[in-house]
């Protein structure tokens, strides 16, 4: 626990520096953190990272990054978008399984073509969050830094509150095929708490004009932030590893970290919360 503690503390610390900075530095260590996740899901498949296929999927993943493309078109004097880039990719990886004699599979590809969704769209919407329009609520100026905070506020007390309600009052598994250590009691604290601090960050700093959309939200929030934790929770499960990587000591991998959190993003875009 002291470890855990230790790493979070520090992890937190130096992922707020970045968060706060904004900008080409927050767009960089975005590009980082997407690549070591992406990466350690390659380990757990046991796909060589420095492969063709992998090296192909890894540049899609950061074309799945940039929030546009005319960088790209002004160059080559084209207009391409992301579904185009998508759709060539998926080419070029089941053309790859004819040139290895199937010794890279159909299976592989699609493993590949799902993980750069997976990851590439998660930490996308971190970027497009933290760099939003200001708008007006009420008189109130709110930035996308300040939502940003929000969600990950919401996120993090939803963990707090599933882990220590889980150990105080857990007795009821929710899923022991997946997560053994996950109860119904704890995942209740977690969308409690989360709700808590969401309406306390919300007295503090509005983020909505209305407290019953912001409750709506954290429980949205609080729901899927535990879902995407469970679904790594069962790749895990699948591919008999107890972290996806080594880099948090006491914490696993940067997967490990940010599962909930490129669930939720997505989310939140898809209901225009954000």
């Amino acid at each position: 626990m002291k470890q855990r503690l230790i790493t979070a503390l520090v992890a937190g610390i130096f992922f707020m520096i970045f968060v706060l900075l904004g900008g080409e530095w927050f767009e960089a260590f975005v590009y980082l953190i997407a690549t070591i996740a992406f990466i350690e899901l390659l380990r757990m498949r046991k796909i060589a990272k420095y492969k063709i296929p992998s090296v192909v999927s890894i540049l899609m993943l950061w074309v799945l990054l940039s929030p546009e493309l005319g960088m790209i078109n002004a160059m080559f004097d084209v207009h391409i978008n992301k579904t185009d880039i998508l759709l060539f990719s998926v080419i070029l990886l089941l053309s790859y399984t004819v040139l290895a004699k199937n010794r890279f599979t159909f299976e592989d590809a699609g493993f590949l073509l799902i993980t750069v969704v997976y990851i590439g769209f998660g930490f996308l919407y971190f970027l497009i969050t933290r760099n939003a329009e200001d708008v007006i609520i009420e008189g109130h100026v709110v930035t996308g830094l300040a939502k940003f905070i929000f969600v990950l506020v919401v996120i993090w007390a939803t963990d707090s509150g599933a882990y220590f309600f889980g150990k105080a009052f857990g007795k009821h598994k929710l899923w022991p095929t997946i997560s053994p250590n996950k109860t119904i009691e704890g995942g209740i604290g977690g969308l409690l708490l989360g709700c808590v601090a969401g309406i306390i960050f919300q007295v503090i700093s509005p983020v909505n004009a209305s407290i019953w959309v912001v409750i709506g939200v954290c429980v949205l929030i609080a729901v899927f932030g535990q879902l995407g934790d469970m679904v790594e929770s069962a790749f895990k499960r699948h591919y008999l590893v107890k972290d996806s990587g080594k880099i948090l000591p006491g914490h696993g991998g940067i997967l490990d970290r940010f599962d909930s959190m490129i669930f939720v993003f997505p989310i939140l875009h898809l209901i225009q919360f954000i």
